[in-house]
């Protein structure tokens, strides 16, 4: 390894390992204190994120947040001070606060007892490293009951390197530095990454309002949110398109995973990438599950909650069924071609029918009526077919391109992780 320090020594600490020979190992408590300040009339709510950013509430846009009628056990913040999550360090809610301010109990605040000795921003990477690396869940463990509480009390007893001040300092400098042009990078290829999906969202919507014949004449759909259509294509309702009428899933728990039994398709099972996660597999017993057995060509669409008008194909070989916050769509094959219709949940015109619901109920809920009474723009049938075959190609195009800037993005973020550990713990040399 590259830039490693001249000599090293046994730390006496079986899981922190060798150390810089000049470097110390010291217990938590013994660098910092817990302060216990009192709580000013004008300190707004400081929060701790998983990211390690710790900053005044009101600075970020949070959902569901709110702020409790009786504030018992507040305490005081400061600018400078290290922050850590009692119930969320071990994924990383630890950082050194940029506000003064106020948080709840559930945050141990803590000060160097030696300025001339600890650095909290340091420490603060020191500490997310451990984090994230799974070393503080792991001694946790033996620590506490619940592995994941980590207090002021279970930081205090243990060990944790102390290099001198000053290359506390140039590591927290290096990696401040270090990390903000890796985040640039990542920032770079997330913004590529929504460039593609919106570039995606065009192909697909171009293709089921218009086709695959730029020229072709056009006509008013009657419909001002999907504006004009090809003069030979139709819209009408999807339930004129339908073999049956919608149907609601089981309302059954899913409690049981025997691969001998149908999967229990439920919303939390769908990906973004509208694909099935492998690692929520649930099941029914054929007995429960045979009203709700699903077939190839099936559509589900997502009824309520965050997820609502989420859609999935169903095209996979092994028996499944569905849940009840979902809804199934019957084609008739002979009218509606599946995946056609799969790629029209996917475009702007789609979106701009769930928003056209949402306005008239103040309710995020689309229920079986209304999905039914949806228009669709119907194109003669081979038409379908072929429109449907274009966007597997193009959409297979993008996806590729989408998956190659995810690994870029993975790798980024490994390398970012691995850089930080090596140099808090000494394995790389900051100069």
């Amino acid at each position: 390894m590259e830039n490693r320090y001249d000599r090293y020594k046994d730390s006496g600490i079986a899981w922190i390992g060798v150390i810089p020979e000049h470097w110390e190992v010291r217990k938590g408590k013994n660098i910092f204190k817990k302060e216990e300040r009192p709580v000013r009339d004008f300190d707004e709510i400081v929060t701790c994120f998983r990211n390690g950013e710790v900053t005044l509430r009101s600075n970020r846009r949070i959902d569901g947040f709110t702020n409790a009628v009786k504030e018992i056990g507040y305490q005081g913040v400061r600018k400078g001070d290290l922050v850590i999550h009692n119930m969320d360090a071990f994924a990383g809610a630890i950082g050194v606060s940029d506000s003064d301010g106020k948080s709840t109990p559930v945050y141990s605040i803590c000060t160097p007892r030696n300025d001339t000795e600890a650095n909290t921003y340091y420490y603060a990477y020191l500490l997310r490293s451990y984090a994230l690396g799974g070393v503080i869940q792991s001694l946790a463990k033996g620590i506490r009951e619940r592995s994941t509480d980590f207090r002021y009390k279970e930081f205090g007893e243990l060990f944790y390197q102390q290099p001198p001040l000053a290359e506390q300092q140039a590591i927290a400098d290096y990696l401040d530095r270090r990390c903000s042009e890796i985040d640039e990078l990542i920032a770079l290829q997330e913004e590529m990454i929504t460039k593609l999906q919106s570039y995606k969202q065009s192909v697909i919507t171009e293709a089921v309002t218009r086709g695959l014949d730029k020229n072709v004449p056009l006509k008013d759909s009657g419909i001002d949110w999907i504006g004009k259509i090809p003069e030979h294509w139709n819209c009408t309702a999807f339930k004129r398109l339908l073999l049956e009428p919608m149907q609601y899933g089981a309302n059954e728990p899913a409690e049981e995973c025997d691969y001998n039994n149908p999967r229990y398709i439920r919303i939390t099972d769908i990906k973004e990438d509208r694909t099935l996660r492998d690692d929520t597999f649930k099941s029914l017993p054929l007995e429960k599950a045979k009203d709700y057995i699903l077939s190839k060509g099936d559509l589900l669409f997502a009824r309520s909650g965050a997820t609502v008008g989420k859609t999935f194909l169903y095209n996979e070989d092994n028996a499944a069924c569905f849940a009840g916050y979902l809804i199934k769509a019957k084609c008739n094959k002979k009218k509606l071609v599946p995946n056609f219709v799969f790629y029209y949940t996917l475009s702007n015109i789609y979106q701009n029918w769930k928003n056209s619901i949402f306005i008239q109920s103040t309710i995020q809920n689309i229920g079986a009526d209304k999905y039914s009474s949806m228009p669709i723009i119907v194109p003669p049938l081979a038409e379908q077919q072929a429109i449907a075959d274009y966007l597997d190609q193009r959409c297979s195009e993008i996806d590729e391109l989408i998956a190659l800037k995810q690994q870029k993005i993975e790798k980024l973020k490994e390398y970012k992780k691995s850089l930080i550990f090596e140099c808090v713990t000494g394995k790389r040399k900051v100069s």
